[in-house]
């Protein structure tokens, strides 16, 4: 059997945070990410393998998987901020953000299926608060995220018994993606205090329950969207 937990967009806030929780446990983790500078500080500071790809490249999955060719984890961390009035909306811009989201989502999971199977695996999909809690100008990544909140339900039916998958909704976290947002320190602040628990999210927020929903921990849990946004989707 593979232990290997695989996290696509391991350089992420998220990512990151979530290779180093699944390491200091004991884990093996083999790291995906398309910046090679990057990914490989983080691989060192780790001791961990890693393979440079970028998802948005066709057959991105077939280079993965000649450097690890089974699993018993798959973390998909990667994601977007695509913000637009809905007036500007453009058919490119749902088209860019499945295909970083969903589709390539998808092809990461059908490349290791198998293995997951075997090994009794589990998948980790994220998603976003915005998927169920509007938003303005969030009609690009909601969209593409209520997608992934759909595949996880669907395919954890399909999967079960053999391999369980769920979902991490979060809001706004700490994030290079999230830098152009958060370099105004009053839009910032203003975001923060719009969640109950009055802060922005940290990577290893969701990281932690990432690592919960990879493992055996939760070997009784699939299907479920979960959300880690400051109580932002229920309480504000």
């Amino acid at each position: 059997m593979s232990d290997k937990y695989i996290i696509f967009g391991a350089t992420g806030s998220i990512g990151s945070s979530l290779a180093k929780k699944l390491k200091d446990s004991g884990r093996d983790i083999h790291l995906v990410a398309r910046n090679e500078e990057s990914v490989q500080q983080l691989a060192s500071q780790l001791d961990s393998a890693y393979t440079v790809a970028d998802v948005l490249e066709n057959n991105f999955i077939e280079k993965v998987k000649s450097d690890i060719p089974e699993a018993k984890g798959l973390a998909y961390c990667v994601g977007s901020i695509d913000l637009k009035p809905f007036r500007m909306v453009k058919e490119q811009d749902l088209n860019n953000c499945m295909k970083l989201n969903l589709y390539s989502a998808v092809e990461a999971i059908k490349g290791y299926q198998e293995s997951l199977k075997k090994n009794k695996g589990s998948i980790v999909l994220f998603s976003t608060v915005a998927a169920q809690r509007g938003f303005t100008n969030h009609a690009i990544i909601a969209s593409a995220k209520a997608a992934v909140e759909g595949l996880t339900v669907s395919i954890a039916a399909e999967f079960a018994p053999n391999i369980r998958v769920n979902c991490i909704a979060p809001s706004l976290t700490n994030s290079k993606i999230a830098e152009p947002m958060l370099k105004n320190k009053v839009l910032a602040e203003g975001i923060a205090k719009a969640h109950p628990l009055k802060r922005l999210g940290e990577g290893q927020d969701s990281a932690a329950l990432a690592k919960f929903l990879l493992t055996d921990e939760s070997s009784w849990m699939t299907g479920q969207i979960i959300a880690v946004d400051g109580g932002r989707s229920k309480l504000s």
